[in-house]
């Protein structure tokens, strides 16, 4: 039975009729679709004062990806700088002092330099009418293996207490 009506000329007309109908369908939505994508189009250009919108938004896209790509790389570049700083000079204490009684003035001194870790040196100089000497010594996290006179301590204090920037 099903054989017969799959045969039938009927049967035939009618999916001939309904693929037809279809195609006439998929015409017309084909054509709706261009008339939306012309007005879209339109609309995009109004939008963006006779450009078109859509190339603007893609431009702009581009550029802030630029943008925080060079951003990254700043941070990266500041972190670096941060690591690099703490190993600079950034704490001195200085004292100056008469070293002998013959001098009229203090021309001698005691001179702390540290880093952020408190690593460094200590320069003291001494200055006297016949001559002049500067001696360095070594300081790791704030404290020496030399022996320091009082004035080169008081330098070092005055380091140690300061507050980084």
């Amino acid at each position: 039975m099903i054989e017969d009506i799959l045969n039938s000329q009927y049967f035939l007309i009618g999916i001939a009729i309904i693929n037809i109908f279809l195609l006439i369908l998929y015409i017309c939505n084909l054509l709706k679709l261009r008339k939306i994508n012309k007005n879209y189009k339109l609309f995009m250009k109004k939008l963006g004062n006779g450009n078109n919108i859509d190339e603007m938004l893609k431009k702009y896209i581009n550029k802030v990806e630029e943008v925080d790509e060079k951003n990254n790389d700043i941070v990266k570049y500041c972190k670096k700088l941060d690591k690099n700083i703490s190993l600079c000079i950034q704490k001195i204490g200085m004292v100056r002092y008469s070293a002998f009684k013959d001098t009229g003035s203090d021309l001698s001194f005691a001179l702390a330099m540290l880093n952020d870790n408190n690593d460094g040196v200590i320069l003291n100089g001494i200055y006297s009418r016949e001559m002049s000497n500067i001696y360095a010594k070594q300081i790791i996290a704030g404290k020496t293996n030399n022996k320091l006179s009082e004035e080169e301590k008081e330098a070092l204090e005055i380091a140690l207490n300061q507050e980084n920037q």
